[in-house]
């Protein structure tokens, strides 16, 4: 009698305990369609998912006084040379900065920004005291000394009574990644580590302090200085913003979908994703001033104060 044959690939990956990441694009694709068609919206012709051109991008925003928002925002920016950045893909229906000026843009425009606090505590993030407020793409050029080309944004910074910044957070929705260092994609850089000798990186040699704060903060203490790799190649974003919201005194908060497994999910094998590997990275005494909240926790908690309407009309767009 021959030897049981093992099941074939694809009997086994149908007990995969994990999701998968196609799965949850392919509904919020679907969601997003369906949420086009039913408004009436002109869309690409091969992607009923996308809004037909970019300059259509107000479609993809929930509530109207968002939209006068962000246009005025963007032109007072402007009279005052400073950046308000619409990304690319704003039209786009899985946009994750389209999804979090649909989520938190109603409560900034409404004054009422306090709606997403126990999404905050709940997670045991410091949330600030006093009559707190916030703002849509954050800069400062000093930071990093970026005195060229886009500098580093945060997506939401939140702020205190005192107008302090407190919470720095970026917003993830279909992503598969943080963003990785452009250099390295642009084929300018194998990747190699340079800590023992930082001006063999392109950035550090046009003044960046990259590699100077993550060695005053301690990073370079441990694996991201050891391992042959740079750890900037695949999670530039991460890295940067982190130490952005460290210099400033604040935590850093990644907001993303449960639904997705890229980032963070739950399962009989431990906590996967890329926030529990990225922390490990992370000197053990600064973990504290990073925090992950899910889309599901921040419309819970604005479902909650029985303040916004909208907000069904997200859970609709989006899916949930």
């Amino acid at each position: 009698m021959g030897a049981a044959q093992p099941p074939n690939s694809r009997a086994q990956a149908r007990t995969w305990p994990y999701p998968r990441h196609r799965t949850f694009e392919e509904s919020v694709r679907q969601a997003a369609t369906r949420w086009f068609s039913d408004h009436g919206h002109k869309v690409n012709a091969r992607y009923p998912y996308i809004l037909a051109d970019w300059n259509d991008w107000p479609a993809n925003i929930i509530c109207p006084e968002v939209v006068k928002w962000v246009k005025a925002e963007r032109q007072r920016r402007e009279a005052k040379q400073e950046g308000f950045p619409l990304h690319k893909f704003i039209h786009h229906g899985l946009s994750s900065q389209a999804m979090v000026f649909n989520l938190v843009g109603p409560l900034i425009a409404g004054n009422d920004v306090a709606a997403l606090r126990d999404a905050f505590v709940e997670q045991k993030l410091p949330w600030p005291e006093g009559d707190v407020t916030a703002e849509f793409e954050f800069e400062d050029r000093e930071v990093f000394r970026e005195d060229a080309g886009q500098p580093t944004s945060i997506d939401v910074v939140i702020r205190d009574g005192t107008g302090r910044a407190m919470l720095f957070v970026e917003s993830k929705f279909v992503e598969k990644e943080f963003g990785g260092c452009s250099v390295f994609k642009n084929g300018d850089c194998a990747g190699h580590n340079p800590v023992r000798e930082p001006s063999s990186c392109y950035l550090h040699h046009l003044g960046r302090r990259y590699w100077g704060l993550l060695g005053k903060w301690g990073f370079l203490d441990g694996a991201a200085a050891t391992d042959a790799t740079c750890v900037l190649v695949n999670h530039y974003q991460f890295f940067r913003e982190v130490l952005f919201a460290l210099e400033s005194g604040g935590t850093f908060v990644l907001l993303s979908d449960d639904r997705s497994p890229t980032f963070f999910c739950h399962g009989p094998r431990g906590d996967r994703g890329l926030m529990p590997l990225l922390l490990g990275l992370v000197p053990e005494p600064l973990r504290k001033h990073i925090g992950h909240i899910s889309v599901q926790s921040v419309v819970a908690s604005i479902k909650a104060t029985g303040r916004h309407a909208w907000i069904a009309d997200f859970e609709r767009k989006y899916g949930l």
